[in-house]
């Protein structure tokens, strides 16, 4: 298992600023080819310098052009977490993403059955691993809070249409509890953006903005709002 700090534990620490979990994307099923040339190990140091909380590293081939050979470059370079970006179902994946440097796992809850989501939490708990659980409506969000997840997404982006809302993140915030930290996905460009979910929110998930920005620092600090 890499060595580097609990996300968790951070998010809880670091409670007076919106964090940053930085994404390397090079493509996406909505948007096609976002970078394609880029270097994904000095995009991902760059992150790390300019204080992203982590960075999620996208290891599907088929939809977003990814690679799990990019998240062992990727987190053989890092020292803050790194999240294995990927249809989970599998218990073989989940022990791929490991050996490949993944200190976080995505599981997605529209993508499994309650009973199947808690058997994989449980079972990449105890490789030692942290994991992001994503959800995309309230009655998700309710089977997070039931299999004890820690770290919760919630995906402004809409899985059928690609439609993104950042509404989906503010009304789904009346719905927090206090245990949980809170990530908001998708949708977010702006320091506008981030300013919205900001009070309710630990992080957020920002792929797209990034890879485009011509500043990555100056982007990301834009997006850690200070919440004091």
């Amino acid at each position: 298992m890499r060595q580097t700090y609990s996300f968790y534990d951070f998010l809880k620490s670091q409670s007076g600023q919106l964090q940053v979990i930085a994404e390397v994307k090079k493509a996406s099923p909505s948007l096609g080819d976002i970078n394609l040339e880029v270097d994904i190990t000095e995009q991902a140091l760059s992150y790390e310098q300019a204080g992203a909380a982590m960075i999620s590293v996208l290891t599907d081939e088929i939809f977003f052009k990814g690679h799990l050979d990019y998240l062992r470059e990727i987190s053989g370079q890092v020292k803050i977490p790194t999240l294995n970006k990927d249809f989970m179902i599998d218990e073989k994946q989940i022990i791929r993403a490991r050996n490949a440097g993944a200190t976080v796992i995505l599981l997605i809850v529209a993508a499994l059955p309650e009973k199947r989501l808690q058997e994989l939490y449980d079972f990449a708990t105890g490789l030692g691993l942290e994991i992001l659980v994503e959800t995309h409506n309230l009655a998700e969000l309710e089977i997070t809070h039931r299999i004890g997840a820690k770290i919760i997404g919630v995906n402004n982006r809409n899985l059928v249409t690609f439609a993104t809302d950042i509404n989906t993140s503010l009304e789904l915030s009346t719905h927090f509890k206090a245990e949980p930290v809170y990530v908001s996905e998708s949708a977010i460009f702006s320091k506008e953006d981030a300013a919205l979910v900001a009070p309710y929110f630990q992080a957020i998930l920002v792929g797209t903005a990034l890879m485009q920005a011509a500043d990555v620092p100056a982007k990301i600090k834009e997006l850690k709002i200070d919440k004091g």
